[in-house]
């Protein structure tokens, strides 16, 4: 019986390194949602001609689908989309929320903050049914692989 390969010297550091990869991808998907939702935020008030435009549903769909996808592929697991997601939904809850003084962020007579808050909310649930329903990266099993 021949003796099993040991694994390369480096092994292990390759792995601490993968994980911290990981991590930091993590980290930073869920530092860049909360400086996209500030964004956002800021652009859901910009008026032309006394006039509410839409600018910030569009940047909300595209930055949390590229957001999503981005901590997919980094952390490298499905679940990661709620990393960017949850911080996301907080940021859009509090602006939402009055203070003591009457002061909002994000005043519910204002279409583009209701519309901006339901696209951001539908483009990361559009993302993870994609991922929860689609195959996994990665070689097929040997069980799976067509004969041939």
């Amino acid at each position: 019986m021949p003796a099993e390969p040991r694994p390369p010297r480096w092994a292990g550091l390759v792995r601490l390194l993968d994980l911290l990869l990981r991590i930091a991808g993590g980290v930073l998907a869920v530092i860049a949602a909360l400086v996209t939702g500030t964004l956002e935020l800021l652009l859901a008030t910009l008026r032309v001609g006394g006039q509410l435009i839409g600018v910030s549903v569009l940047v909300a769909i595209a930055a949390n689908l590229v957001l999503g996808w981005f901590a997919y592929r980094t952390v490298g697991r499905r679940w990661a989309v709620a990393l960017p997601a949850v911080p996301w939904f907080a940021l859009m809850a509090v602006a939402a929320i009055k203070t003591s003084e009457g002061d909002v962020l994000l005043a519910g007579d204002n279409w583009v903050g209701v519309v901006m808050i339901f696209a951001g909310s539908m483009a990361f649930a559009a993302l993870a049914f994609k991922l929860i329903v689609s195959r996994p990266l990665g070689p097929l099993p040997p069980s799976s692989r067509p004969a041939g």
